[in-house]
């Protein structure tokens, strides 16, 4: 199986929406998927991830299927922390959590970072992901032997699978698929809007090791004209 996470374009989070860059790289992100095709596509309950994966449905002549676990709004409430100034933020946002995170006692704790005394009020939203993640994977043929890496083949698949969600959700999400501690993940990973990550699930002897083949790839944007610019921050 080949899986592709794919993150939805460029976002207007009130009311839940695309912007017109983010219908333009809604369209590009399609064109690239389709061009091998796509067997099974999910998406968010978030609108404006299920109007990221529309394209790819039209081109590919695919019905959408919703998973609400993945919808942002969740792990909005279960991973984020106050700001000084006011509001929340994500953790791994916040200057204080992300130093953590880095912090040798956290790093030692491995695949129980949850266990820290200050970062315990994460425990409950990442077992949930876990959950979520596994029964998910399960669905399409692969059960997880958690904290291996591996993944029991209990059904072949040669289907080209893709979900389209968001940021803050691939954070636990891939964490949980490829058995890389939050923290960890946090630090090293993000995604720009309509990025792809590429993940396939090389089978031997009835297992399966995800093996990453692409990360936050946007090579749809490049060969479509659009701006590579990453969130806003940097170009590249």
């Amino acid at each position: 199986m080949l899986f592709f996470y794919i993150r939805h374009g460029d976002p207007i989070y009130d009311p839940d929406s695309l912007t017109p860059m983010g219908h333009l790289q809604a369209a590009a992100v399609a064109k690239r998927l389709a061009q091998h095709g796509i067997d099974r596509i999910y998406a968010s309950t978030s609108n404006r991830a299920m109007l990221t994966a529309q394209p790819t449905c039209e081109l590919t002549h695919k019905e959408m299927t919703t998973l609400d676990f993945a919808n942002e709004g969740h792990v909005w409430r279960e991973f984020t922390v106050p700001r000084a100034e006011g509001g929340v933020t994500w953790a791994f946002y916040d200057h204080e959590y992300r130093a953590l995170f880095a912090s040798p006692e956290v790093r030692a704790l491995g695949d129980r970072w949850y266990d820290h005394p200050k970062l315990v009020q994460f425990k409950a939203g990442m077992l949930r992901v876990y959950d979520e993640v596994d029964a998910y994977f399960a669905s399409l043929g692969y059960e997880h032997e958690r904290y291996t890496g591996c993944y029991r083949v209990t059904k072949h698949s040669d289907e080209r699978v893709a979900l389209f969600a968001h940021q803050g959700f691939s954070m636990a999400f891939m964490s949980a698929l490829l058995d890389i501690p939050y923290p960890q993940y946090c630090l090293h990973y993000d995604m720009g809007h309509s990025d792809f990550t590429a993940i396939n699930f090389v089978e031997h002897d009835g297992w399966a090791i995800p093996k990453v083949m692409t990360m936050s790839n946007d090579s749809h944007l490049y060969r479509e004209g659009l701006p590579t610019l990453y969130n806003g921050e940097a170009r590249f």
